[in-house]
């Protein structure tokens, strides 16, 4: 099977793919400033049938020989996705070929792809790149001290991914990562927290990480936060400012928690957002 059974974008010179990497579930209850029947009521009219499923995609973004992961997927930590792997190499990309994995932010659902049960790294060859911000959250041993028991186990993971690609870890503050590839710094949901301007030929492509987690709640209600944000009112600014920007530009965005078509533009009507699935370009 080829790549371009996945979903798909050409950005210029850049083709963008969203990869699977499967389902996880959160309650309805994780949601703020929404009760969780109306939560329900939008994601059923939205035609959601599993309204507490989060779907997690990964983007493989491929240009003049180098093949870039955008986060890592789950890894079935927790029962959560877990199927990156086998769909890469449906996709016809060996763990080998990857150079570089540039990281949204070091969730469990975004960095447990990245290496295995014993700690080794999935993807020998490729750089780690990470907004300095994160590493320095993550690594920090008052914070994992503050931290409660459940998110204790996050600290570990993270801490493990950073660890396992050490050698080859790469942090930034702002701007050009990748020749055509910007850090756009979205802060809220974590400290580091960050998206990736895709710009080429007069195109371009925002990869927003975790600006949504139930997209048609919350791009219907930005002012609707998830447990899993680290500030919850700054999670809801950026969101605000940002479908704010989106709509108005037009652009193009991917998400890690859009559904499986993985491409998506956001319509404002009636002062109200909306999501429209993107077709294949």
């Amino acid at each position: 099977m080829s790549i371009l059974a996945f979903p798909g974008q050409q950005v210029g010179d850049f083709t963008v793919t969203a990869i699977s990497d499967g389902y996880l579930n959160a309650s309805l209850d994780f949601l703020s400033n929404i009760d969780a029947s109306e939560a329900s009521g939008i994601q059923r009219d939205a035609g959601q049938n599993e309204p507490s499923a989060i779907h997690i995609n990964c983007y493989v973004i491929r240009s003049a020989g180098r093949t870039i992961l955008v986060d890592g997927g789950a890894g079935g930590i927790k029962q959560w996705g877990g199927r990156l792997q086998a769909n890469l190499l449906l996709a016809g990309i060996e763990p080998s070929m990857i150079d570089t994995i540039l990281l949204t932010h070091a969730h469990p659902d975004h960095v447990g792809g990245l290496v295995n049960a014993a700690g080794q790294v999935i993807f020998p060859n490729a750089e780690l790149v990470v907004h300095r911000r994160e590493v320095k959250f993550w690594q920090d041993d008052a914070n994992l001290a503050r931290a409660s028991e459940r998110a204790r186990g996050n600290f570990l993971i993270a801490r493990q991914v950073f660890h396992g690609y050490s050698d080859k870890l790469r942090t930034f503050d702002k701007g050009e990562v990748l020749s055509g590839i910007s850090a756009m710094p979205l802060p809220g949901h974590t400290d580091g927290h960050t998206g990736y301007i895709v710009e080429s030929r007069d195109q371009s492509l925002l990869v927003w990480g975790d600006i949504v987690h139930f997209p048609y709640i919350q791009i219907q209600r930005p002012d609707v936060s998830i447990a899993f944000d680290q500030d919850p009112s700054l999670a809801a600014a950026t969101r605000s400012r940002l479908l704010d920007r989106v709509s108005s530009e037009g652009l193009l965005i991917a998400g890690m928690h859009l559904g499986e078509a993985g491409f998506a533009r956001i319509k404002q009507t009636k002062g109200k957002y909306g999501l429209f699935y993107e077709t294949e370009a």
